[in-house]
């Protein structure tokens, strides 16, 4: 799954082709996406696209009167290409705007293509989202008083977007051991220096990845069409058996909440 670093990759892709530019046309030709895609969208044609922004792994176009909301769903790009360029099988949803044509490719349909004439953040699907872990807001003081009252791991508290939006699997993974944190620490026992580490980690570890292009976990590839590396620097994350870039110790790999975490038991306490 796109996770924030490869959103955010996308964004910073496609922003200078739409900020400032009209929407010619949309044509959406399958709407059937893990929420169908409203009658509203198709009647976008005019609006001028005025920036576009990010909200957790959901880009926001604004429209002025409203945000064109998107989703990468499980498997999904967005990519720019050239008018008169055919639609493969899995290219569902087109918005042209000037000299270039955003193409939503979703092969599993779980992006996706909504519309709100509502303040995005008041979105029932965006309302309950946590901190953004690349704000200033997201500090040591913040995250240590809202791990107080968590007796889950650590690693589980970052994957709830409802605390900490965006930071996903694989940065989770990378950022605890950056930090020299145990997966399985309990989030409320993490003093204000552990958090301060894990902070600077996070922080650390996405933007790195955003330097990099994103992930090439599955078939990830950014708005130009060029696959993420991120993944071949990773510094646990898919490394099992295999030696710890810090210690020399081997990489071990354990399942919390159905997902795989990746860890050193050397390094990581």
């Amino acid at each position: 799954m796109p996770e924030l670093p490869e959103v955010e990759v996308t964004r910073r892709g496609i922003a200078p082709h739409l900020v400032g530019r009209s929407i010619a046309a949309v044509t959406v030709r399958e709407p059937r996406l893990r929420w169908r895609v409203p009658a509203s969208v198709r009647a976008l044609a005019g609006r001028e696209v005025r920036a576009v922004k990010r909200r957790g792994k959901y880009l926001l176009l604004d429209c002025g009167d409203g945000h064109l909301i998107l989703h990468l769903g499980m498997s999904g790009s967005l990519r720019l290409v050239a008018p008169g360029t055919n639609p493969g099988k899995h290219d569902h949803f087109d918005l042209a705007v000037g000299d270039k044509i955003l193409r939503l490719r979703d092969p599993r349909r779980f992006g996706a293509v909504l519309w709100t004439a509502k303040p995005p953040a008041e979105h029932p699907l965006l309302r309950h989202l946590g901190i953004e872990p690349l704000s200033r807001a997201f500090d040591a003081d913040r995250l240590h008083a809202l791990t107080r009252a968590h007796r889950t791991s650590i690693k589980q508290f970052l994957m709830d977007g409802r605390r900490v939006v965006g930071v996903g699997n694989i940065y989770a993974s990378e950022s605890l051991h950056l930090a020299a944190i145990h997966p399985r620490t309990r989030a409320s026992r993490l003093s204000r220096e552990r958090c301060a580490r894990l902070v600077r980690a996070i922080k650390d570890s996405l933007r790195s990845a955003i330097r990099a292009g994103g992930s090439s976990l599955r078939d990830f590839v950014g708005s130009d069409g060029a696959r993420g590396y991120f993944q071949i620097r990773a510094r646990v994350y898919g490394r099992e058996g295999e030696d710890c870039r810090r210690c020399g110790a081997q990489i071990r790999r354990v399942v919390q909440g159905q997902r795989a975490t990746y860890y050193c038991p050397h390094c990581q306490r």
